[in-house]
């Protein structure tokens, strides 16, 4: 069983991620269900140039 979520990677944020193992996959739920309502949307709308800008740590690079 594989599962298909967008990767957590920062640099990588664009690019959706297959987990080979239902660990990795539930890993990643639990990480977006700390997201902001705002942030599910951007992830549901498949519209991930916004994700960076409603991260609590902002974008890559910008300090």
């Amino acid at each position: 069983m594989t599962a298909t979520l967008p990767s957590p990677s920062r640099s990588n944020s664009s690019l959706p991620k297959t987990h080979d193992r239902i660990i990795g996959a539930i890993a990643r739920e639990r990480q977006i269900k700390g997201w902001s309502r705002r942030q599910k949307e951007a992830l549901i709308a498949m519209d991930y140039k916004t994700l960076p800008d409603l991260s609590s740590r902002g974008p890559v690079g910008a300090k």
